[in-house]
């Protein structure tokens, strides 16, 4: 692929830092994107994503879907020349770990009356 076809991408975390710029050809999907960056996340972070599906990518304010292309997640800016687009990396752990976990200090509830009647 010729190099002028590859779209520039970095992507920043939460704590303002970068992965990246990476180079990527447009026919890359987004779940490719978020591969390579739960491989390259940096190991000193307090938060940090187990799989790609821990991760959201914003683009121009938009959550991108997985299967989508960076071909098209790329507008409004891919008509600026060789610029270093930015997405914005969200970490959210899986929903479903969340509901499988009990809470330690649920206590049954025991339903009685302490009325007393003189």
């Amino acid at each position: 692929m010729p190099e002028e076809d590859l779209v520039e991408l970095k992507f920043r975390l939460y704590d303002g830092s970068d992965i990246g710029p990476f180079r990527y050809s447009p026919a890359s999907t987004v779940a490719m994107l978020k591969e390579r960056i739960v491989a390259d996340w940096p190991k000193d972070k307090k938060i940090a994503p187990k799989e790609a599906n821990d991760i959201k990518l914003i683009n121009a304010g938009k959550i991108l879907e997985n299967n989508k292309t960076v071909g098209q997640c790329r507008v409004p800016f891919g008509d600026l020349p060789k610029a270093v687009i930015t997405m914005h990396v969200v970490v959210q752990p899986s929903v479903t770990k969340a509901k499988t976990e009990k809470k330690v200090d649920e206590v049954p509830r025991k339903n009685f009356c302490s009325c007393s009647i003189l």
